[in-house]
């Protein structure tokens, strides 16, 4: 132990989900100290076999969404499955599951089921399109909601093909928003005394992420079209080259412009009429790329990029992925972890009191189910008997 409480120190989260939206926010929940038990299917989580490459007993994608996490195996199918999770949900104050919407209802393990025995209980639910209306119950994929959202038909070149964004960013966000609607759950349950469903659409979050193309339409703007890295509403605010490595400005408002201009060695740029204020910098956009990048071209990327932060004008080298983990603010941000054999990509949530704590790696295959059992009371021999009947996979099988 590093000597410190954790913010989720006493929550325990029995986690069902897979893949990737359900389990990104349960890492972030177990690396905030809540006793995440992650219970995989007998076949295991898909993404274990998502590669190469592959550490240990699973894939790299895999290893990227799992640690803070102990591990173990179960088949709800069985009677005898579905009865030793409730024994687990006694103690449990969250449920995270991604099953398609009907699955629990069927195996009778319904929210207002378990509401009834476990009144206190936050049950959460991370699905494609919720559990009603014209696409209720539906599966849902990062991709397809990239398409569905509206966020592929801003994204490409302009005058391309809609494109889909290089992460799964429908995913990330979902799980993030299961992460913020556990957390205010767990806060109402304090004054209440009773825990309450939680959902997570990718749908939903599909939509949440289309600023400020939503609220240009809805406020009279034209259809929102692909401007490849050009801002919809702000100029100069994409990528330019220079004499080396390309840059991206992002300049808000018309005092960093200036101060633009002045590091660029063209300060008459910023009276020029066609380039006043930010409206007609939108409008003379081709001339003013122009302009910007015969200033730039005999400049370094890297060293340009530097003096306009360091001027007060958001600029950036666009770095590849091994440049950024080679960076040194990426170190000093603690956002590269080791634990053991695990790297991972460290939290982007920094509590000053206290902070996350990485402890525990990706597990393998039904690696804690022993242990996890043993706390619940069972004997050695209801184990294997439990084991015998396939309830429990075989430790590492």
């Amino acid at each position: 132990m590093n000597g410190f409480s954790s913010a989720l120190d006493g929550i325990r989260v029995i986690d069902l989900s897979r893949v990737l939206g359900g389990p990104y926010g349960t890492q972030v929940l177990g690396d905030y100290g809540a006793d995440v038990i992650k219970v995989e299917p007998p076949s295991g989580d898909e993404t274990r076999g998502w590669g190469p490459p592959f550490a240990e007993d699973a894939a790299s994608y895999f290893h990227g969404l799992n640690r803070s996490k102990r591990g173990m195996a179960l088949d709800l199918r069985q009677p005898e499955g579905k009865a030793l999770l409730l024994e687990m949900l006694e103690g449990a104050d969250v449920l995270v599951e991604n099953f398609k919407p009907g699955t629990l209802e069927k195996w009778g393990l319904s929210y207002e089921v378990l509401k009834a025995r476990f009144p206190g209980l936050i049950h959460c639910r991370v699905s494609g399109f919720g559990a009603d209306g014209p696409l209720g119950g539906l599966p849902g994929y990062d991709a397809v909601i990239q398409a569905m959202s509206g966020l592929m038909s801003v994204n490409g070149e302009s005058g391309g093909e809609p494109l889909r964004i290089g992460l799964p960013v429908v995913d990330i966000v979902t799980g993030l928003n299961a992460v913020i609607g556990i957390t205010l759950a767990l806060y109402e349950r304090q004054r209440s005394g009773e825990g309450q469903f939680v959902e997570a659409a990718l749908f939903d979050s599909g939509l949440s992420l289309m600023h400020p193309h939503f609220p240009n339409v809805f406020y009279g703007g034209p259809e929102p079209r692909r401007t490849g890295n050009a801002h919809p509403n702000i100029a100069p605010y994409e990528v330019y080259r220079t004499g080396t490595q390309p840059v991206f400005l992002a300049v808000g408002n018309h005092t960093q412009f200036v101060r633009l201009c002045e590091v660029l060695g063209c300060p008459g740029l910023s009276d020029d009429p066609r380039f006043v204020d930010n409206g007609a910098r939108l409008g003379h956009r081709d001339a003013l790329r122009e302009a910007l990048e015969t200033a730039m071209q005999r400049l370094d990327g890297r060293e340009l990029a530097d003096r306009l932060i360091g001027a007060g004008v958001p600029c950036g080298p666009v770095l590849a992925t091994q440049e950024v983990l080679a960076h040194p603010h990426t170190k000093h941000r603690e956002m590269l972890i080791e634990i053991g054999a695990y790297k991972g990509t460290g939290s982007p949530i920094k509590l000053g009191r206290t902070p996350s704590r990485y402890e525990r790696p990706p597990p393998r295959f039904a690696e804690h189910t022993d242990e996890i059992l043993a706390e619940l009371g069972l004997s050695p021999a209801r184990v294997a008997e439990l084991r015998a009947r396939g309830v429990i996979p075989e430790v590492g099988g």
